[in-house]
């Protein structure tokens, strides 16, 4: 099997990371990988955030919990988070967010680096006040949305168990 096959076969989602810094570098791949996922007509209408202070992290886990009335809410202690945004009036822009993100995990993996898909913080918490405003803190512009983050890190636990297989597919002749 070559190697983008088993990265793709072998990632899995990640709940419990460990504290341990992301290098720089292999954060910067990452979000080159997000940057060449592909967008609807090229048009490429997206920004990505990433946060590695782990205060500026837990402010935002705080008021995404609260919003949601999840107390202790925290994304699961991640080294990091990656923000897609995308421009609010795209009509991909939810569609190419998503293609960025698989990117992102598929990057990540590569490197040994584990990630989940943060799906509370999406387009309809993105606009409540307290929310904005750590975004807009963020540099995150007002005309863009998000649709749902990324949370890195490296994971306490191996993630070699096999899977079960949920969906099938079929090869019409």
């Amino acid at each position: 099997m070559n190697e983008v096959m088993k990265n793709l076969l072998t990632r899995r989602s990640v709940r419990a990371f460990q504290k341990r810094e992301i290098p720089r570098e292999e954060l910067e791949q990452i979000l080159q990988a997000a940057l060449y996922a592909p967008s609807g007509m090229n048009r490429q209408t997206w920004k990505f955030t990433a946060i590695i202070n782990q205060e500026k992290i837990q402010k935002l886990a705080e008021i995404v919990g609260t919003e949601l009335g999840r107390e202790g809410y925290n994304f699961y202690c991640p080294s990091a988070l990656i923000i897609p945004s995308n421009e609010k009036d795209s009509i991909w822009g939810k569609e190419d967010n998503a293609c960025a993100l698989e990117n992102i995990f598929l990057a990540a993996h590569s490197f040994g680096i584990g990630s989940v898909w943060i799906n509370q913080l999406n387009d309809h918490l993105a606009e409540r006040p307290a929310v904005r405003a750590i975004l807009k803190e963020f540099g995150i512009p007002d005309n863009h949305t998000v649709y749902g983050i990324a949370a890195l890190g490296y994971p306490t636990t191996s993630n070699d168990k096999e899977v079960a297989k949920i969906g099938t597919f079929a090869i019409i002749e």
